[in-house]
């Protein structure tokens, strides 16, 4: 009986083996899809995207979600496909572009024109499957023209309602930052047409 176990737990083993490496890994971006009208060059407002922080909570490849209280589960299987700073940044800098409308120069020379800095500091970015996506951060508008730059320090939370799925959990993110793209865009043109500019309402 001994003699034929050791032969049974190498191909309970193997099996087991085989099946976690066939375990299929998903990968998510937060980056919009292309949009059919791109902004007009000539009309656009140059602007320059600063780096943004995420917390070190969820700074990991794999997806990090709550499961009710204070537990929270790293996902193995769901992932980023690129760090999650980055997808952060790339997928603001786009909204940002169709909601100015602008462009972002990356600290490349403006040619005159008037160039906006916009600073983003993420304090939150929840994500419980099935019930909501959150951010919540502190962000930044400065004008960078002639002798006296104007500026605006602001923050906001923003929740999206989201259905069970990872998926639908990361579109609940894209539409949070594209919201929050909104709220920069609306004090970015008003520093820029030189009128007062107010910090959106909690």
């Amino acid at each position: 009986m001994i003699r034929h176990a050791k032969p049974l737990l190498l191909a309970a083993a193997a099996a087991l083996l085989a099946a976690c490496a066939s375990a299929p890994m998903h990968y998510y971006t937060l980056l919009p899809s292309a949009s059919a009208e791109a902004p007009n060059p000539a009309a656009s407002l140059a602007f320059e995207l600063l780096p943004v922080s995420v917390p070190a909570q969820v700074d990991q490849p794999q997806l990090v979600v709550r499961e009710g209280g204070q537990s929270v589960a790293l996902l193995e299987g769901e992932r980023w496909i690129a760090p999650l700073v980055d997808e952060v940044h790339g997928a603001l800098a786009v909204d940002l572009a169709r909601e100015l409308p602008g462009r972002d120069v990356g600290g490349m020379p403006s040619s005159g024109k008037p160039v906006l800095q916009v600073r983003l500091d993420l304090r939150r970015f929840d994500s419980q499957p099935g019930s909501y996506a959150l951010l919540d951060g502190a962000w930044g508008v400065r004008l960078l023209h002639g002798t006296r730059p104007a500026s605006l320090a602001c923050s906001s939370r923003i929740r999206e309602s989201v259905a069970p799925g990872y998926a639908a959990l990361v579109q609940g993110h894209q539409r949070a930052l594209h919201e929050l793209a909104g709220q920069i865009a609306k004090v970015a043109q008003a520093l820029e047409a030189g009128r007062s500019a107010s910090c959106p309402a909690d």
